[in-house]
């Protein structure tokens, strides 16, 4: 009788999300890596590349034993704990994860807490005013309004809410 498999979540050195999938196959082992489909801006042209949706982490489906075998790969750095034990996923939340990326694109994922709000200071990712600062003045559902400061003048724009950061 085969042992009962449960979801776990490794956390990986980062931006070795793939290598540790890679060596994953190579294995035999179940494994899910969510890939986010992003597009990126550069100054010339636009891409649409692969990206992990959670850095740094890969989920695999083993039985308990396997544990600490897949701990020691090369990329791994330890498993995501819960009350001092390896966290179990449920399946069902594989799934989802699995049907929201079917069913959207440049997925961004945020805490609760991280959300921008009026008055805070931020620094906006891409496009023309790339890493200047300003002050958001409001916030809409997927954009927020921002007031940047520069050679002497107030410049104020809509920004997508994936192209700023708080400072």
């Amino acid at each position: 009788m085969e042992p009962e498999k449960k979801w776990y979540v490794i956390r990986t050195i980062p931006r070795w999300e793939k290598k540790v999938v890679a060596l994953l196959q190579t294995k035999s082992i179940d494994h899910y890596c969510p890939l986010n489909k992003v597009t990126k801006q550069w100054s010339d042209r636009k891409k649409v590349v692969f990206e992990p949706l959670f850095k740094s982490y890969v989920f695999i489906n083993i039985p308990k034993d396997l544990l600490w075998v897949v701990a020691k790969y090369d990329g791994v750095l330890n498993y995501i704990y819960h009350e001092k034990k390896p966290a179990i996923v449920q399946e069902n939340d594989i799934d989802n994860i699995r049907k929201f990326l079917n069913e959207f694109t440049d997925v961004t994922i945020s805490d609760f807490d991280n959300a921008i709000k009026v008055n805070e200071a931020v620094i906006i990712k891409q496009g023309v005013f790339m890493n200047y600062k300003g002050i958001v003045i409001e916030v809409n559902k997927n954009k927020a309004k921002v007031n940047i400061v520069s050679m002497g003048i107030v410049l104020t724009a809509f920004f997508d809410k994936k192209n700023i950061e708080k400072l």
